[in-house]
């Protein structure tokens, strides 16, 4: 009997431990994270010498994303008073409706940013089906690039990729780094969305500045970020893959339940500067 009564006690604060835990990476997806970053690249021709990008990714807008929620993610971003905002792939969840029906759409739409609010599409943007989440965010406010690439301001090419699972969800193909950036000329420097950060090296090997990417969440819930680890060359955060810069955002949102574990939401603000070398 005394040994029954062990097992149940220790069954009792073993919950209660998980409890604490569960609530505990709730309460950490409310309070994004502002990782600030410095980057310098050589360009003797950019217009501006210095631009402020903010870059976001992983929002996952859909049923578990109450509108007041993300209409603090979005005033905190335009407090930050960027250049230019980048979102990196799965703005959307799977399932537009509930978007739609909570029109948190109106949110994203005031984004503001004088050099323009550019997305690209991620994976779950095919999930829920791709022609329909695009069409949305078009609508409100971001432009899409969609294996196109952009010249901004004078300062710098920006080149977005279609989402490494085009082929799975679509039957279509995305265009290879090379064939993205082939007529591209090289008098600006080029900076890459690209959302799941796989094959760096072939970025940098077409002379690529920086790449920012999602995808990863860093695991969000412990241990998983081991995992992540291992299969991504840069998991979260900053690198340097053969001299081009690379960010891997860990994520603004959650997939599935919003729990974050031994990660953080953020925003990642980047001071970009140009100069001669």
């Amino acid at each position: 009997e005394r040994m029954i009564q062990i097992k149940y006690n220790l069954l009792k604060v073993s919950l209660a431990f998980v409890a604490i835990l569960l609530f505990a990476g709730h309460v950490n997806t409310q309070f994004p994270r502002i990782n600030k970053l410095e980057l310098n690249i050589p360009s003797s021709d950019s217009e501006h010498s210095q631009v402020n990008a903010v870059l976001v990714s992983d929002i996952h807008l859909g049923t578990m994303t109450p509108k007041r929620h993300i209409q603090k993610r979005i005033d905190l971003i335009n407090s930050l008073k960027p250049d230019i905002i980048l979102m990196a792939g799965d703005i959307l969840d799977e399932d537009l409706k509930p978007v739609i029906y909570n029109d948190l759409g109106s949110a994203l739409k005031q984004l503001h940013a004088p050099l323009g609010v550019f997305g690209i599409t991620g994976n779950h943007e095919y999930i829920g089906g791709v022609e329909p989440a695009t069409d949305y965010l078009t609508i409100h406010g971001i432009t899409l690039l969609r294996d196109t690439v952009v010249k901004i301001s004078n300062s710098f090419y920006l080149a977005g990729r279609e989402d490494k699972e085009i082929n799975r969800f679509s039957g279509d193909t995305r265009k290879s780094v090379a064939e993205l950036l082939q007529d591209t000329p090289r008098d600006l420097p080029i900076i890459l969305m690209d959302h799941q950060p796989y094959e760096l090296g072939k970025a940098a090997v077409e002379g690529v500045a920086l790449q920012v990417s999602g995808h990863t969440h860093h695991g969000q819930i412990w241990p998983v970020n081991f995992i992540t680890s291992a299969i991504f060359e840069i998991s979260r955060g900053y690198g340097n893959i053969d001299g081009m810069h690379v960010y891997v955002s860990n994520g603004l949102g959650t997939w599935g339940p919003p729990i974050r574990i031994g990660t953080r939401p953020e925003i990642v603000f980047l001071q970009i500067n140009f100069a001669s070398e």
